[in-house]
């Protein structure tokens, strides 16, 4: 098995992840379009991470970052690339990317009947907190 490569997406890599999200991730996000990712890739340049391997796209993370808090969405692997460390070596980059930051926590955004992602999320030492509801108003553009 070739090497994995993880690095920042770039403008010309967002249809690509847009195309990639419709296989690989669970659920939709108001944000799933050209205009919100190329906000997040102009405004944040390293937070979307990408995994290839033999150049093709096997894996995303949003790692984002707003000087207070350390937020995780999008964590998708490919379904043919599964249970191959793809997952842990992009949070463990996001991890990396935190600390630098200066961040102190991350938190992941995890639909409840996606059972296989929290079964990966607690494999990388997140847990859920059950306190914690969580609040959400669409805004008129």
């Amino acid at each position: 098995m070739t090497e994995l490569r993880i690095r920042p997406a770039a403008p010309e890599d967002i249809d690509a992840a847009l195309a990639f999200w419709k296989t690989a991730a669970e659920g939709t996000s108001i944000s799933d379009d050209r205009d919100g990712v190329e906000r997040l890739v102009t405004r944040d340049p390293e937070a979307l991470l990408l995994a290839e391997r033999d150049g093709r796209l096997v894996g995303t993370v949003i790692a984002g970052f707003d000087g207070w808090r350390c937020h995780l969405y999008r964590l998708a692997v490919h379904p043919d690339h599964r249970r191959q460390g793809i997952g842990s070596a992009l949070l463990a980059a996001a991890d990396e990317r935190f600390v630098r930051l200066g961040g102190r926590r991350g938190d992941a955004m995890v639909l409840v009947r996606n059972e296989r992602a929290q079964h990966a999320w607690r494999a990388a030492g997140y847990e859920p907190q059950e306190q914690w509801r969580r609040w959400v108003k669409h805004l008129a553009g």
